[in-house]
C-alpha cells in the first residue's frame, strides 16, 4: 500500500493505493490549514479505509511547485513517516500530477499546466502531445495571468488550478478574440489519487532503494523580478 501526500497549494489531496486501485481519497480546499489538518485526516482516511502504518510499503509526496510553507509541511510529515520505517518515499511535481489527469489528445493546441502561487500569480508550464506522451516544450516559470495569456497567440488548452483572478482574465482574453479551451473543472483539480499513480510507476521501474527519504526536497521557483 502507498500513501500519497499533497499539500504544496492550498489544495489538500491524500490517496491510499494499493497497485491496482484506490483504496481511498480525499481532496479538499484547506487554505492555510495544513498543519492542523493533515496529520488527522491521514489517520481517519486509514482507519476508515482499515489500512495501519504498518501495512505501507512506500510513500509519495508532492514537492512542489507551489507554496513554500504548504509544500514544507507535506515534505516534512510524508520524511517523518518514511525514514523511520525505511520505506520509499517517491517525489512527484505538482505539474506532473496536473498532466497526469490530462487525456493524451493529438491536438495541434498546446497544453498549458497550471498550479496557484498565491498573489494572483501562477506557475505554468507548457506541453505538447507526441508519440502517447506530454512532452515539455517550455519549462515552468511564475507570472500573473494577463501575462501568460499574453504568450500566447494561437489555441490553446488550460488545465490545472485557475484562482478567481485567472477565471477573470480568462474571460477577458475570451471577450477581445482569444482561443482558450478549458479541461473540466474534475479534471482540473490536483489529485493525489493522480499522484500515486505516477509514484507507483516509479517505484515499479526501479529498486526502491532509489527513493531514501532523506533525498527528497521541495522544489521552489522564484517570480520574476
Amino acid at each position: 500500500m502507498l500513501l500519497a501526500i499533497d499539500t504544496a497549494t492550498e489544495t489538500l489531496s491524500i490517496a491510499l493505493h494499493d497497485g491496482d486501485a484506490l483504496a481511498a481519497e480525499i481532496t479538499l480546499h484547506a487554505d492555510r490549514r495544513h498543519s492542523a489538518l493533515l496529520a488527522p485526516l491521514i489517520e481517519r482516511t486509514m482507519s476508515q479505509a482499515e489500512v495501519s502504518l504498518d501495512e505501507l510499503q512506500a510513500l509519495a509526496v508532492s514537492v512542489g511547485p507551489g507554496s513554500y510553507t504548504g509544500t514544507r509541511i507535506g515534505v516534512a510529515l510524508a520524511k517523518g513517516l518514511a525514514a523511520p520505517r525505511d520505506l520509499p518515499l517517491a517525489p512527484v511535481t505538482t505539474l506532473e500530477t496536473v498532466l497526469a489527469a490530462q487525456p493524451l489528445r493529438q491536438d495541434a493546441r498546446p497544453l498549458v499546466a497550471t498550479v496557484s502561487a498565491g498573489r494572483n500569480r501562477v506557475i505554468w508550464a507548457e506541453f505538447s502531445c507526441e508519440s502517447d506522451a506530454w512532452v515539455e516544450r517550455r519549462a515552468p516559470r511564475i507570472s500573473d495571468w494577463n501575462a501568460l495569456l499574453a504568450e500566447f497567440d494561437r489555441p490553446i488548452r488550460l488545465s490545472g488550478e485557475i484562482s478567481p483572478a485567472g477565471l477573470t482574465a480568462i474571460g477577458l482574453a475570451r471577450a477581445a478574440g482569444a482561443q482558450i479551451d478549458l479541461a473540466p473543472a474534475a479534471q482540473r483539480l490536483r489529485r493525489a489519487g493522480y499522484l500515486a499513480e505516477v509514484a507507483w510507476r516509479r517505484l515499479c521501474e526501479s529498486d526502491a532503494s532509489a527513493f531514501p527519504a532523506d533525498h527528497v526536497m521541495p522544489v521552489y521557483l522564484q517570480g520574476p523580478s
